[in-house]
């Protein structure tokens, strides 16, 4: 497995917001993790990505136990986050904010190339190339926040509610991209996300998460046709 989680445990002044999680993603898999509003996703991500410390368990990534690894080294080793609300640099260009996300790498990356490539990917990120990104739709901002982690060639790409606040329209387009790069050019993404049937849809596998603990995990087809699953995340 490229990312083996056991037993994570996050806490907030004491109060566990995640309690004995464990799950995995295997390389070229798209998995989902589905859940309401405060289950715990975003920290689950937060603690893969090193951005808030665990209080119990063990991440391994790419056979490495990167547990307590600061978040700049795992992103060295080709783990990134999308974040939620993708976040970008509203000050900078679109070019600009992508160009950052190239920084410090230690691995020689063609940037023009890459650039090319991701233009190509998302064709109005070429169009807005010189824009200020905080003039951007929040989708295409979803985009810029995808491109950026993407132009660093990631092993892992991990991706925070990238549905919310966005129109159903503008929805479809960013997961359509997710699903593109996964099965078109075999990225690794974990997902984590409150539109359930929007992610399971583009998803090999899922697992649901219902107050800090999994309580269900299965093949993505097969959740989406859960009678538990349709009634409390799908509306069905």
């Amino acid at each position: 497995m490229l990312l083996s989680v056991s037993d994570l445990t996050v806490a907030y002044a004491g109060v566990e917001a995640v309690s004995g999680v464990s799950f995995s993603v295997g390389e070229g898999e798209l998995v989902s993790i589905i859940g309401a509003n405060g289950a715990g996703k975003t920290s689950i991500l937060n603690a893969v990505m090193g951005l808030i410390p665990s209080s119990g368990g063990r991440i391994e990534f790419d056979g490495t136990n990167v547990t307590r690894l600061p978040s700049h080294l795992r992103a060295r080793r080709r783990m990134r986050i999308v974040p939620e609300r993708a976040r970008v640099f509203a000050h900078l260009t679109v070019r600009e904010n992508l160009l950052v996300g190239a920084y410090g790498l230690r691995k020689a990356i063609d940037l023009q190339k890459k650039l090319e490539w991701l233009y190509g990917f998302f064709p109005v990120l070429e169009e807005r190339s010189a824009q200020l990104a905080r003039t951007l739709s929040g989708g295409e901002q979803q985009q810029l926040s995808i491109a950026r982690a993407l132009i660093s060639d990631p092993k892992l790409l991990l991706v925070d509610e990238i549905s919310m606040g966005l129109m159903p329209k503008l929805v479809e387009t960013v997961f359509e991209a997710l699903r593109d790069l996964n099965r078109e050019h075999g990225i690794t993404i974990l997902l984590v996300e409150q539109n359930a049937l929007a992610s399971l849809r583009i998803s090999n596998r899922g697992y649901v998460l219902e107050a800090g603990r999994i309580a269900l995990e299965g093949n993505a087809d097969a959740l989406v046709r859960d009678a538990g699953v349709r009634e409390a995340y799908l509306g069905i």
